[in-house]
C-alpha cells in the first residue's frame, strides 16, 4: 500500500495522524467517495482509505453493469481506482479498523486491528456485506462461477443454458422469473417447502414463464470436469442443470455502525443501516455507503453514493472552516475596516 500509519502510545490528538475523513472500506463506494474528496480543496483534503481486502466480488471473475468497464476484472478494476485516488494525495493502508469512538468534541478516535490509532474529523463507513451461502456440500467452491445470484451481474453469460434456481420464500419465485427471460430452461427446486404454500397466483406465473418445479430437498450439485451439471436430490435423483442460482443471506458489516449507534432500517434482506440520500447516518458525522447500507448497490450504484457522500462531506467540512474563522473575525481579530481594506487590495489586484 501507499501509507503507513503511525503507532503512537498516546490517546491525544496532538501526537495521532489526523485526517479529515477517515475511510473505512476500500471497495467502490469507498474509493470513489476519496477521489471526490481528494480533488476538491486547493491543498487536497487530508484522506485516509482502511482497507481489509475483502470485497464482496472478489470471487467474481469479471463485473458488469458499469460503462466502460464492463466485463473488467474486479481486482484489475480496484487496482486502477487506487492508483487514482493516491494521485490526489489519498492515503492507502492495508489494515481493519477494529473500533472508532466520538470523542467528545463531534469527530473520532479510530482505532486500527494493528495498534495504530488515528484522529478523523469525519467517518465514511463502507464496509460492505457478507453473501452467506446455502448449506449445500459443494456450493463455496464454485460460488462465482456457475453458482451465482444475480442476473444482472451474471445472467448475461449464462443464457440460454440449463438454469437451477433454488427456492427461498422471500426471493425464490422473484428469481425463477428473472432468469427465466435469460433461458427457457429454468427449474425451481422447492428445497423442501411445501408446494401448497406458494399461492395459486405463483404457479400460475412460474407457468407461464415457462419454468419448470421440483419438489424434494437438495442434497448437493454434480461437477464433472471442473463444471456444474446437475442438482442432486434426496435419495440420489439427479437433474441435469449447468447453472445454479441460490439465496445468500446477505450480513452487512456494520460492527461499526452498531457499536457507533446508527439506526437501522428492515428490509426484504433484514435490518441496514438507515442512510439520507447523501448516505448520512443518524449519528453526526457518520457516512455509510455502499452494500453496507443495503444489499442492492451494485459496483455502479455504490461509485455513486461515494460520489454524493464525497460531495456533501467536501461542502460541510469547507462551511464548518468557514463559520469557524468567520467566528474568530467576529470575535474582534479583525475589525470592518481591515476586512475592507483586505476586500479593496484583492479588487485592485485582479483589476490590476
Amino acid at each position: 500500500m501507499q501509507a503507513q500509519v503511525k503507532q503512537d502510545t498516546q490517546d491525544t490528538q496532538d501526537t495521532q495522524d489526523t485526517y479529515e475523513v477517515v475511510i473505512v472500506g476500500g471497495g467502490t463506494a469507498g474509493l470513489t467517495a476519496a477521489l471526490i474528496l481528494g480533488r476538491s480543496r486547493r491543498s487536497r483534503r487530508s484522506v485516509l482509505v482502511v482497507d481489509a481486502g475483502e470485497p464482496r466480488n472478489a470471487p467474481a471473475a469479471h463485473m458488469h453493469g458499469f460503462p466502460s468497464r464492463d466485463g473488467m476484472p474486479p481486482a484489475e478494476f480496484l487496482a486502477e481506482v487506487r492508483r487514482e485516488v493516491t494521485e490526489y494525495g489519498v492515503e492507502l493502508v492495508r489494515d481493519r479498523v477494529t473500533a472508532a469512538e466520538p470523542d467528545g468534541a463531534g469527530e473520532f478516535e479510530v482505532t486500527l486491528a494493528d495498534g495504530g490509532r488515528v484522529h478523523a474529523r469525519r467517518l465514511v463507513i463502507a464496509t460492505g456485506l457478507v453473501d452467506e451461502l446455502p448449506d449445500i456440500p459443494g456450493l463455496a467452491e464454485r460460488w462465482g462461477d456457475d453458482v451465482i445470484h444475480c442476473p444482472f451481474c451474471h445472467g448475461y453469460e449464462v443464457r440460454d443454458r440449463p438454469i437451477a434456481v433454488l427456492y427461498r420464500k422471500a426471493t425464490g419465485i422473484h428469481q425463477a422469473l428473472l432468469f427465466s427471460g435469460l433461458s427457457s430452461d429454468v427449474t425451481l427446486f422447492l428445497n423442501g417447502a411445501d408446494e401448497d404454500d406458494l399461492p395459486d397466483e405463483h404457479w400460475q406465473t412460474l407457468a407461464a414463464a415457462g419454468v419448470s418445479v421440483v419438489s424434494g430437498k437438495v442434497d448437493g450439485i454434480e461437477v464433472t470436469n471442473d463444471r456444474l451439471t446437475g442438482v442432486r436430490l434426496e435419495g440420489g435423483r439427479v437433474f441435469p442443470r449447468s447453472v445454479l442460482v441460490v439465496p445468500t443471506v446477505m450480513v452487512p458489516r456494520d460492527s461499526l455502525l452498531n457499536a457507533l449507534g446508527a439506526r437501522t432500517k428492515d428490509t426484504p434482506a433484514g435490518p441496514f443501516v438507515e442512510v439520507d440520500p447523501t448516505g448520512l447516518t443518524s449519528v453526526p458525522g457518520v457516512w455509510a455507503v455502499g452494500n453496507a447500507t443495503g444489499p442492492a448497490e451494485q459496483v455502479v450504484n455504490a461509485a455513486s453514493a461515494g460520489y454524493r457522500a464525497g460531495v456533501t462531506l467536501h461542502a460541510q467540512l469547507l462551511h464548518a472552516d468557514l463559520e469557524q474563522e468567520a467566528a474568530r473575525r467576529r470575535a474582534g481579530v479583525f475589525s470592518p475596516e481591515g476586512e475592507q481594506a483586505v476586500a479593496r487590495a484583492r479588487r485592485e489586484a485582479v483589476g490590476a
